[in-house]
């Protein structure tokens, strides 16, 4: 069977005297096609899914950003790109045409939805519950083949049946969204996010979108402040934000007193800046990675407060059932976040060829891969 793919290719040139090279440090000068590639034999373990819809995520697109003095990539996060590249995409839904051996929890013809971590279940982190640091973790689209393909196979444990949700086009959308809504409900999470607090989130892409949108309509923020340097995005995220700033406006302007950071935007200054604005007992959570380093000056007002700094990474231990549970009931409307839908590999790919349009003229964007 084939399947046409969007793949990253990269120069694989780690900088010298870097010990561990994260990606960023490692790969440079990313290449997007498309590919015809057949598939294998399908795994005992895995399911063949024609893909339905997929999410484009700050990541694929960090993937394909460079740095302009180096040519290096901007993702910091896990990645493997062999020469053989790397079919990206994390985010999604499709129908299962084929189910390996020893799969039994869905069945072919289900409309399935993905985690993107595959975990061992064996590590001790594992074995404690603590499923999104496994130490032997692969993340879909980056150190797996991911979801940008019309047919793709994906390990069955990643699948989440939604067949009741997809019966309208609201309900697809929501559903391809509800990775990243996952991402955010576990940051929320984190932070012990409480009715009665104030929150101040940076970066008003999907998952700072869906962490305003949790932290109001969910967890019972008393007020949510969205700080976001780009207009459109700032436009989008009124519906769920008390107040909405520019990022010298909010440092200028912002509240003074704040209980929860969540900080998306991967500009690790930003924490230091608030952090003396945090009050007693204030949390922060960090999301957006881009490799830059954290300083802090305050740490006396961090001692004195008891104010802690948590990083926060995946959606797994609950928070995609909770997620889809809020969804089926009415209570988020994820494809509100939505922005733009593309059609097909070749306007995924012409996209992430051009990747500004995506931070400077949308929010969160599908491809659709129906008819593909």
């Amino acid at each position: 069977m084939k399947s046409r793919m969007v793949v990253v290719k990269v120069d694989d040139d780690p900088i010298k005297k870097i010990v561990q090279p994260g990606p960023h440090q490692r790969y440079r000068n990313p290449r997007v096609s498309i590919e015809t590639r057949i598939l294998p034999a399908l795994h005992p373990n895995e399911i063949r899914v024609k893909m339905m819809y997929a999410g484009v995520c700050g990541t694929d697109v960090h993937l394909v950003t460079t740095h302009p003095e180096t040519g290096y990539i901007r993702c910091s996060a896990p990645a493997q790109i062999g020469v053989e590249g790397r079919v990206i995409g994390h985010e999604g839904i499709g129908r299962v045409l084929e189910i390996g051996s020893h799969v039994n929890h869905v069945q072919p013809g289900a409309c399935v939805t993905f985690e993107s971590i595959i975990v061992c279940h064996y590590c001790d982190e594992c074995r404690r519950g603590d499923f999104n640091q496994c130490r032997h973790a692969l993340l879909l689209g980056l150190e797996k083949d991911g979801l940008f393909g019309s047919i793709v196979d994906i390990p069955s444990m990643l699948s989440h049946d939604v067949s009741d949700i997809v019966q309208s086009e609201k309900g697809c959308r929501t559903a391809t969204c509800v990775e990243p809504a996952g991402v955010a409900y576990v940051a929320c999470e984190k932070t012990h996010l409480k009715a009665g607090d104030i929150v101040a989130i940076f970066g008003a892409g999907p998952i700072g979108l869906f962490a305003a949108m949790l932290s109001k309509n969910i967890f019972g923020a008393s007020q949510v402040h969205m700080v976001e340097p780009i207009a459109f995005r700032r436009k989008l995220a009124g519906r769920w934000s008390d107040e909405i700033y520019d990022v010298d406006e909010f440092f200028n302007n912002g509240p003074s007193a704040i209980d929860v950071v969540i900080e998306a935007s991967g500009n690790m200054d930003n924490i230091n800046k608030v952090f003396r604005r945090l009050k007693a007992n204030g949390r922060v959570a960090v999301l957006g990675r881009s490799g830059e380093p954290l300083t802090l000056d305050a740490v006396d007002h961090m001692i004195t407060n008891a104010v802690s700094i948590t990083g926060s990474r995946g959606h797994l231990g609950g928070a995609f059932a909770k997620v889809l549970t809020l969804c089926r009931n009415g209570r988020l409307s994820l494809d509100d976040a939505v922005t733009t839908i593309l059609d097909g590999p070749e306007q995924v790919c012409d996209l992430l060829n051009s990747p500004e349009k995506v931070l400077e003229e949308n929010c969160k964007v599908l491809v659709n891969f129906d008819g593909q």
